[in-house]
Protein backbone atom coordinates (compact mmCIF):
# COMPACT_ATOMS: atom_id res chain seq x y z
CA UNK A 1 0.00 0.00 0.00
CA UNK A 2 3.22 1.90 0.37
CA UNK A 3 3.13 4.67 -2.93
CA UNK A 4 5.26 7.74 -3.69
CA UNK A 5 3.99 11.30 -3.66
CA UNK A 6 3.96 12.84 -7.27
CA UNK A 7 1.68 15.57 -8.76
CA UNK A 8 -1.09 13.85 -10.85
CA UNK A 9 -1.40 15.21 -14.32
CA UNK A 10 -3.00 12.60 -16.08
CA UNK A 11 -5.91 10.78 -15.25
CA UNK A 12 -7.24 7.48 -16.58
CA UNK A 13 -11.00 6.87 -15.73
CA UNK A 14 -12.53 3.28 -16.70
CA UNK A 15 -16.32 2.86 -15.09
CA UNK A 16 -19.31 2.25 -17.31
CA UNK A 17 -22.21 3.50 -16.05
CA UNK A 18 -22.69 7.34 -17.15
CA UNK A 19 -23.82 8.76 -13.85
CA UNK A 20 -20.64 7.34 -12.01
CA UNK A 21 -18.49 8.26 -14.72
CA UNK A 22 -19.83 11.43 -14.46
CA UNK A 23 -18.85 11.31 -10.89
CA UNK A 24 -15.82 10.21 -10.72
CA UNK A 25 -14.65 12.98 -13.31
CA UNK A 26 -15.92 15.65 -11.33
CA UNK A 27 -14.01 14.52 -8.14
CA UNK A 28 -10.68 13.98 -10.29
CA UNK A 29 -10.88 18.01 -11.97
CA UNK A 30 -11.76 19.30 -7.96
CA UNK A 31 -9.06 17.00 -6.54
CA UNK A 32 -6.59 17.81 -9.15
CA UNK A 33 -6.96 21.24 -10.52
CA UNK A 34 -6.00 21.08 -14.52
CA UNK A 35 -5.80 17.15 -14.93
CA UNK A 36 -6.52 15.79 -18.11
CA UNK A 37 -8.77 13.39 -18.10
CA UNK A 38 -9.33 10.28 -20.24
CA UNK A 39 -12.80 8.06 -19.91
CA UNK A 40 -13.43 4.47 -20.93
CA UNK A 41 -16.32 2.22 -20.31
CA UNK A 42 -14.59 -0.85 -20.44
CA UNK A 43 -11.34 -2.78 -20.43
CA UNK A 44 -10.69 -3.05 -23.85
CA UNK A 45 -10.37 0.96 -25.14
CA UNK A 46 -8.69 1.55 -21.95
CA UNK A 47 -5.93 -1.00 -22.66
CA UNK A 48 -6.07 0.25 -26.14
CA UNK A 49 -5.11 4.21 -24.57
CA UNK A 50 -2.50 2.91 -22.63
CA UNK A 51 -0.48 1.22 -25.30
CA UNK A 52 0.48 5.16 -26.71
CA UNK A 53 0.01 6.85 -23.71
CA UNK A 54 0.75 6.75 -19.59
CA UNK A 55 -1.35 8.08 -16.79
CA UNK A 56 0.04 9.11 -12.91
CA UNK A 57 -3.66 8.04 -12.14
CA UNK A 58 -5.45 4.97 -12.94
CA UNK A 59 -9.35 5.19 -11.10
CA UNK A 60 -11.17 2.44 -12.33
CA UNK A 61 -13.98 0.36 -11.05
CA UNK A 62 -13.82 -3.58 -10.90
CA UNK A 63 -17.27 -4.67 -12.46
CA UNK A 64 -16.90 -3.74 -16.31
CA UNK A 65 -19.10 -5.23 -19.33
CA UNK A 66 -15.36 -7.07 -20.80
CA UNK A 67 -14.30 -8.15 -17.50
CA UNK A 68 -13.19 -7.48 -14.15
CA UNK A 69 -11.24 -4.43 -13.49
CA UNK A 70 -8.68 -6.52 -11.52
CA UNK A 71 -6.98 -7.70 -13.91
CA UNK A 72 -6.15 -4.10 -15.71
CA UNK A 73 -4.56 -3.09 -12.57
CA UNK A 74 -2.35 -6.29 -12.50
CA UNK A 75 -0.86 -5.38 -16.07
CA UNK A 76 -0.72 -1.59 -14.99
CA UNK A 77 0.96 -1.78 -11.79
CA UNK A 78 3.26 -3.76 -13.93
CA UNK A 79 3.95 -2.07 -16.87
CA UNK A 80 3.89 1.04 -15.60
CA UNK A 81 4.89 1.06 -11.44
CA UNK A 82 4.99 4.65 -11.09
CA UNK A 83 0.82 5.39 -11.91
CA UNK A 84 -1.46 5.85 -8.48
CA UNK A 85 -3.85 2.73 -8.80
CA UNK A 86 -7.51 3.47 -7.48
CA UNK A 87 -10.29 1.37 -7.29
CA UNK A 88 -13.69 2.80 -7.64
CA UNK A 89 -16.78 1.00 -6.46
CA UNK A 90 -19.66 -0.48 -4.73
CA UNK A 91 -18.47 -3.70 -3.64
CA UNK A 92 -17.32 -3.21 0.10
CA UNK A 93 -16.43 -6.68 0.64
CA UNK A 94 -13.37 -8.63 1.48
CA UNK A 95 -13.00 -10.60 -1.85
CA UNK A 96 -12.93 -7.88 -4.02
CA UNK A 97 -10.70 -5.10 -1.66
CA UNK A 98 -8.22 -7.93 -1.15
CA UNK A 99 -7.58 -9.40 -4.52
CA UNK A 100 -7.75 -6.03 -6.42
CA UNK A 101 -5.18 -4.72 -3.51
CA UNK A 102 -3.14 -7.66 -4.31
CA UNK A 103 -3.44 -6.78 -7.93
CA UNK A 104 -1.54 -3.36 -7.15
CA UNK A 105 -4.27 -0.78 -6.24
CA UNK A 106 -3.12 1.91 -3.72
CA UNK A 107 -6.34 3.15 -2.98
CA UNK A 108 -9.33 1.60 -2.76
CA UNK A 109 -12.95 4.21 -2.46
CA UNK A 110 -16.66 3.83 -2.49
CA UNK A 111 -18.81 5.42 -4.96
CA UNK A 112 -22.04 5.33 -2.25
CA UNK A 113 -20.10 8.15 -0.98
CA UNK A 114 -20.46 12.46 -1.27
CA UNK A 115 -18.27 14.11 -3.85
CA UNK A 116 -16.97 16.37 -1.16
CA UNK A 117 -15.76 12.77 0.64
CA UNK A 118 -14.29 11.63 -2.21
CA UNK A 119 -12.47 14.67 -3.15
CA UNK A 120 -11.05 14.67 0.55
CA UNK A 121 -10.03 10.60 0.12
CA UNK A 122 -8.10 11.44 -3.19
CA UNK A 123 -6.90 14.56 -1.86
CA UNK A 124 -3.90 12.60 0.38
CA UNK A 125 -2.08 11.52 -3.16
CA UNK A 126 0.20 13.92 -3.52
CA UNK A 127 1.57 13.52 -0.49
CA UNK A 128 2.30 10.11 -0.60
CA UNK A 129 -1.49 8.71 1.77
CA UNK A 130 -3.20 5.44 0.24
CA UNK A 131 -6.99 7.01 -0.53
CA UNK A 132 -9.07 4.99 1.42
CA UNK A 133 -13.05 5.10 2.21
CA UNK A 134 -13.30 4.82 6.08
CA UNK A 135 -14.98 1.48 6.09
CA UNK A 136 -12.48 0.19 3.85
CA UNK A 137 -9.52 1.51 6.37
CA UNK A 138 -11.36 -0.31 8.86
CA UNK A 139 -11.85 -3.69 7.34
CA UNK A 140 -8.20 -4.19 6.60
CA UNK A 141 -7.61 -3.01 10.42
CA UNK A 142 -9.50 -5.70 11.71
CA UNK A 143 -8.27 -8.50 9.35
CA UNK A 144 -9.02 -11.38 7.40
CA UNK A 145 -12.05 -12.84 9.68
CA UNK A 146 -14.61 -11.47 7.18
CA UNK A 147 -13.02 -13.07 4.60
CA UNK A 148 -13.05 -16.57 5.56
CA UNK A 149 -16.53 -16.28 6.78
CA UNK A 150 -17.95 -15.08 3.51
CA UNK A 151 -16.20 -18.17 1.43
CA UNK A 152 -18.09 -20.09 3.37
CA UNK A 153 -21.64 -18.86 2.62
CA UNK A 154 -24.13 -20.53 0.61
CA UNK A 155 -24.61 -19.39 -2.88
CA UNK A 156 -28.04 -17.54 -1.88
CA UNK A 157 -25.98 -15.10 0.23
CA UNK A 158 -23.88 -13.89 -2.07
CA UNK A 159 -25.94 -10.72 -2.77
CA UNK A 160 -25.04 -8.03 0.10
CA UNK A 161 -27.48 -6.67 2.30
CA UNK A 162 -27.81 -3.89 -0.05
CA UNK A 163 -28.24 -5.62 -3.01
CA UNK A 164 -30.82 -7.93 -1.31
CA UNK A 165 -32.92 -4.66 -0.21
CA UNK A 166 -32.62 -3.31 -3.75
CA UNK A 167 -33.86 -6.85 -5.49
CA UNK A 168 -37.03 -6.91 -2.96
CA UNK A 169 -37.77 -3.44 -4.05
CA UNK A 170 -37.48 -4.07 -7.54
CA UNK A 171 -39.63 -7.74 -6.81
CA UNK A 172 -42.28 -4.84 -5.57
CA UNK A 173 -42.43 -2.90 -8.74
CA UNK A 174 -40.62 0.10 -7.58
CA UNK A 175 -38.89 1.87 -10.14
CA UNK A 176 -34.73 2.76 -10.11
CA UNK A 177 -35.81 6.30 -8.87
CA UNK A 178 -38.15 5.60 -6.41
CA UNK A 179 -35.55 3.04 -5.10
CA UNK A 180 -32.78 5.56 -4.74
CA UNK A 181 -35.34 7.53 -2.60
CA UNK A 182 -36.43 5.11 -0.69
CA UNK A 183 -33.36 3.94 0.24
CA UNK A 184 -31.89 7.31 -0.04
CA UNK A 185 -29.08 6.83 -1.96
CA UNK A 186 -27.98 8.44 -5.29
CA UNK A 187 -29.70 6.71 -8.84
CA UNK A 188 -25.76 5.85 -10.23
CA UNK A 189 -25.12 3.85 -7.33
CA UNK A 190 -28.87 2.42 -7.60
CA UNK A 191 -27.48 1.05 -10.95
CA UNK A 192 -24.61 -0.05 -9.77
CA UNK A 193 -26.72 -2.55 -7.57
CA UNK A 194 -28.66 -3.88 -10.10
CA UNK A 195 -26.07 -4.40 -12.84
CA UNK A 196 -24.33 -6.64 -10.09
CA UNK A 197 -27.35 -7.85 -8.92
CA UNK A 198 -27.66 -8.86 -12.29
CA UNK A 199 -24.57 -10.33 -13.13
CA UNK A 200 -24.62 -12.43 -9.76
CA UNK A 201 -27.63 -13.87 -10.70
CA UNK A 202 -27.02 -14.46 -14.28
CA UNK A 203 -30.26 -12.36 -15.40
CA UNK A 204 -31.12 -9.55 -17.12
CA UNK A 205 -34.63 -8.27 -16.89
CA UNK A 206 -36.68 -7.35 -13.97
CA UNK A 207 -39.02 -9.84 -14.35
CA UNK A 208 -36.06 -12.39 -13.64
CA UNK A 209 -35.17 -10.46 -10.92
CA UNK A 210 -39.05 -10.76 -9.20
CA UNK A 211 -38.48 -14.29 -9.67
CA UNK A 212 -35.07 -14.82 -7.82
CA UNK A 213 -36.63 -12.64 -5.61
CA UNK A 214 -39.68 -14.61 -4.62
CA UNK A 215 -36.95 -17.70 -4.86
CA UNK A 216 -34.78 -16.10 -2.27
CA UNK A 217 -37.53 -14.96 -0.19
CA UNK A 218 -36.88 -11.15 -0.70
CA UNK A 219 -40.02 -10.09 -2.60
Amino acid sequence: MTQTAHKIRQALIIEDLPDSQALLLTVCQQTFPGVTCQLFDNLHDGRLWLTENRCDLLLIDLGLPDGDGTDLIAEVKQSAPDCTIVVATIFDDDQHLFAALQAGAMGYLLKDQSTAQLVRQLQGIEDGQPPLSASIARRLLNGFQVRAQAQTQPAQHSLSQREQEVLGLIARGFSSNEISGFLEISRHTVGDHIKNIYRKLNISSRAEATREALRLGLG
